[in-house]
């Protein structure tokens, strides 16, 4: 009998829409070719694939075709109750509403298509995220990439989506291109509310493999390492802003977050203490992040387990940035000098009422548990 190609096999499953599952698989090949390139770039029928940002830049320059990522597009979030959900994310996080039928809606920060996907069904939390496709790059041309490395995707109307190792969809769509070329504050609308975030900016998850999302979302998307915190986290990047994605080793994967971006210092008072009168509360900050600079807190979203990042002044990157290795030390964390509680990597009940009372100022600390 004919042997299969070798693959590298995750252990996480996709449910397609008629709920089959199936693998998420890489042919070791083209993957052990990708890691070992000492070039940056490695050609296969025809495509580049860029393993690091220089020789991604240089080919691009030289006219050949790399395959990238341009930007985070959405997240999307499974809810009890999509009009319930879209009201309270709309007037509590300053959303506008752009799509609404029985199954979703979609909400936006400003002038984009939208950031905010709510779907109705299944447990509340996290169902997918998706990230633009860089300029002249093709859904074909991406599934074609997807294939030679053996990653199982399908069609989802104007998308693909596949699953990383961890279980978590993933949409690849085409570059957005706006008919207005102006920059935000240049525009006019009827629309818009004065108090909204600028964009959506990052995410940020739990998982038990950091090796394995790592190598997926660099090796197969194309992301490019920012940081590493230790062995303990990743923060990854496709453009200027310091990372549009991040992964902290916990034990276990669990969405942690979705990042909403402010102005300044000032707008971030006006979102926490406007969070606070919709009974809302900062389960860690306001702090200054070393990696990645930025002024934030994280409000606690216990309808969909997640946090919201309130953030502003992100680092902008170097075209030629390197990667850094940073201390797991509590400066890495918040140059401030204060760690997180033990709540905000859990989010279970317990957790949440922890947070609720503040309990762990008071020195009841929590139970170790997982998620």
């Amino acid at each position: 009998m004919e042997r299969e190609p070798e693959t590298l096999a995750g252990t996480a499953t996709m449910i397609g829409p008629h709920g089959r599952g199936v693998k998420p698989h890489v042919n070791r090949a083209t993957w052990a070719a990708l890691r070992a390139s000492r070039s940056g770039v490695v050609a296969s029928d025809g495509i580049l694939y860029a393993t690091h940002a220089a020789e991604g830049r240089k080919a691009s320059r030289e006219g050949e075709s790399v395959l990238g990522l341009r930007r985070i597009d959405h997240v999307a979030l499974r809810v009890v109750d999509v009009d319930e959900a879209a009201a309270r994310w709309c007037i509590q996080f300053g959303l506008t509403e752009t799509l609404r039928d029985e199954s979703r809606a979609l909400l936006r920060c400003g002038y984009e298509a939208y950031s905010l996907e709510l779907i109705a069904g299944g447990k509340p939390g996290f169902d997918h995220q998706a990230f633009e496709l860089a300029r002249g790059v093709t859904l074909g041309e991406a599934a074609s990439h997807l294939e030679r490395l053996g990653v199982p995707h399908e069609p989802n109307g104007d998308a693909l989506r596949l699953a990383d190792p961890d279980g978590n969809g993933v949409e690849l769509v085409p570059a957005r291109e706006s008919e207005d070329v102006w920059p935000d504050v240049a525009r006019s609308t009827a629309e818009l509310p004065g108090f909204r975030p600028r964009k959506l900016g990052h995410t940020n998850f739990l998982t038990g493999d950091l090796e394995a999302q790592t190598s997926f979302y660099t090796e197969v998307l194309g992301m490019r390492v920012t940081d590493r915190l230790g062995d303990e986290g990743i923060w990854l990047h496709v453009n200027a802003d310091h990372h549009v994605l991040a992964f902290v080793e916990k034990g276990y994967p669990h969405f942690h977050h979705l990042a909403l971006e402010m102005v300044d210092w000032g707008e971030l008072r006006v979102a926490f203490d406007h969070l606070a009168q919709h009974g809302r509360w900062l389960a860690w900050g306001p702090l200054r992040h070393g990696l990645g600079r930025n002024l934030c807190g994280y409000v606690r979203v216990p309808e969909e387990e997640c946090f919201v990042e309130i953030f502003a002044d992100m680092e902008q990157l170097e075209p030629d940035h390197e990667p850094r290795e940073w201390p797991d030390d509590a400066h890495s964390s918040n140059v401030w000098g204060v760690r997180p509680p033990r709540s905000y990597f859990r989010f279970d009940h317990e957790a949440v009422e922890s947070e609720r009372q503040g309990l762990e100022a008071l020195g009841i600390q929590l139970n170790e548990k997982g998620a």
